[in-house]
């Protein structure tokens, strides 16, 4: 775990059940639950249960078991919302220049709709 992480987050009060969300899927390392601002019909927020600051973080200090959970996660939402076939996005923004507004690594899951280029 880091010693640098933020557990005053709203992330790690979610976890703590501080604060509640619309979960959609969980499993023993990663929960799922709906973005409360979305930018796409569908917008789902995955998070590991452990504390990690950012992808980053994530892949140097996760067990190979959390890692593998956490994207077993994201694929079984991606089936739960059927966007597997339609399309998707991922993303993950890391640190100051990623405009990373939680400091608990998480990514995004968008879809339900056409989402036009990332970046023109």
């Amino acid at each position: 775990m880091n010693n640098k992480y933020d557990k005053t987050n709203i992330f790690s009060k979610i976890l703590r059940s501080e604060i509640s969300c619309q979960k959609v899927l969980e499993n023993d390392h990663a929960l799922a639950f709906l973005d409360i601002n979305p930018q796409a019909p569908i917008h789902v927020l995955i998070i590991p249960r452990n504390e990690y600051i950012d992808f980053h973080d994530f892949t140097e200090n996760g067990s190979s078991q959390e890692i593998s959970y956490f994207w077993k996660l994201v694929n079984d939402v991606l089936k739960n919302k059927n966007v597997s076939e339609s399309g998707f996005r991922i993303i993950t923004n890391s640190g100051l220049d990623g405009n990373q507004d939680v400091p608990h690594f998480h990514v995004h899951l968008l879809g339900g709709k056409n989402l036009g280029r990332m970046i023109n």
